[in-house]
């Protein structure tokens, strides 16, 4: 039986390395894994996860799949304008004080019309508004759509013990009730939807290798997040409904989907680092992923015996500083780093029984920590198809069509 190694040699040998990969029968694999554990709600795609307008396409020509979540305003009104298939429905995951975006959105009425802001706080709003009053906008022109972005933190303790990331100031029911109010007192502005991401569960995974006791604790403390999570979502649906209509409430991703979509509040998801299966979510315990997205590093030096040194290989990924967030080499499997150098810009040492059998030449196969960063290092995805051993050719990254937008 031919190895995934050899697959992926083979599809790529015309080549030169350093490049970036995606598997398209493990990429459909992932995707056809997450809306099964989606419990039935339609998944809107990260697109920073991803980084690709023609990945995000197809995923969205899956079952299963409708909008995007965009991370910035600029990054939403390139894809509303740039593709017919990505412009319908695009939710800007974060709040924006980006005045020159906002002027382009209020003058741009089919842009309105396909991108929700995020909002948490009165202030965005009267950014948005500010943004609307200065524009010279026709008698039809529609409203521009908020969606009112809600904390998910677990505070068993109350704010003196947070477990979850600081997002929103948006709380509980009174205080969504509240905001509503402000969006819909505010002629300019159309109260569109509820977000409530909950990071703790669904970005942390819940085995953690070489921790099991701290894998037991952390998955009660996930479970009693979860319970107390659904019924505050619930609540603060209802306290929200009370004051205006709501197209959808989203939460969820990709490591909470099968949990997330049992409640009944929440009429839609979100993933996207499941598409890619990067390396920190091979540490959950309900679903596991293939890896989708990888590069590859040729070896330039072979300095001693049992180790290999390849080009390039430092691309950390953001968050905390610490050893989970460089990528991992992945095939020839026995490679890791060497303790006093780890992953460098230029080169990377590997040590390892593996590096004996590798040449100047020769290529490592590495997954990075998370999914869509990878995009950032890299202009073009080289699409190869694992099941049939064949190169299906290549598609730009955001960067490789000229745009980074953080």
């Amino acid at each position: 039986m031919t190895s995934p190694r050899e697959k992926y040699e083979a599809a790529t040998r015309e080549l030169q390395a350093p490049f970036a990969m995606v598997d398209l029968a493990a990429f459909r694999a992932n995707a056809a894994d997450l809306t099964r554990r989606a419990h039935g709600r339609p998944i809107r795609v990260a697109s920073k996860s991803v980084r690709s307008r023609e990945l995000l396409r197809r995923t969205l020509e899956l079952p299963g799949y409708a909008g995007i979540m965009a991370f910035t305003l600029p990054e939403a009104l390139w894809l509303a304008r740039a593709d017919p298939h990505l412009s319908d429905d695009i939710l800007v995951a974060y709040p924006t004080a980006d005045r020159p975006a906002l002027a382009e959105l209020v003058r741009d009425p089919a842009a309105a019309r396909a991108v929700t802001l995020m909002v948490d706080d009165t202030a965005h709003l009267d950014l948005i508004v500010a943004a609307v009053r200065a524009a010279d906008r026709g008698a039809d022109a529609p409203p521009i759509r908020v969606c009112l972005d809600i904390d998910t933190s677990w505070q068993p303790l109350g704010s003196n013990l947070r477990i979850g990331s600081y997002r929103s100031p948006v709380r509980t029911p009174k205080q969504a009730g509240e905001l509503a109010r402000a969006v819909v007192a505010r002629p300019e502005l159309e109260l569109d939807g509820v977000m409530a991401y909950e990071g703790q569960i669904a970005g942390v995974g819940d085995a953690p290798p070489g921790k099991p006791l701290y894998g037991k604790l952390l998955r009660v403390v996930q479970r009693r997040s979860a319970i107390e999570l659904a019924e505050r979502r619930a609540a603060i649906t209802r306290a929200v409904r009370a004051v205006a209509p709501l197209r959808f409430v989203n939460g969820g991703g990709t490591g909470s989907l099968h949990t997330t979509g049992r409640e009944k509040a929440v009429t839609e998801l979100a993933a996207g680092s499941g598409l890619y299966q990067p390396h920190l979510f091979d540490q959950y315990r309900s679903f596991r992923g293939r890896p989708a997205a990888l590069f590859a590093l040729p070896v330039v030096r072979r300095p001693a015996p049992g180790v290999v040194t390849v080009l390039g290989g430092g691309y950390p990924a953001s968050g905390p500083a610490d050893a989970h967030r460089p990528p991992v080499p992945y095939l020839p499997e026995g490679l890791s780093y060497s303790a006093n150098e780890g992953a460098g810009e230029v080169q990377t040492p590997l040590v390892g029984e593996a590096a004996r059998g590798l040449s100047i030449g020769d290529r490592v196969w590495m997954r990075h920590a998370k999914a869509g960063e990878l995009c950032e290092r890299f202009d073009t995805l080289h699409l190869i198809d694992s099941d049939s051993g064949t190169y299906e050719g290549s598609v730009p990254t955001y960067r490789g069509e000229g745009r980074t937008f953080l």
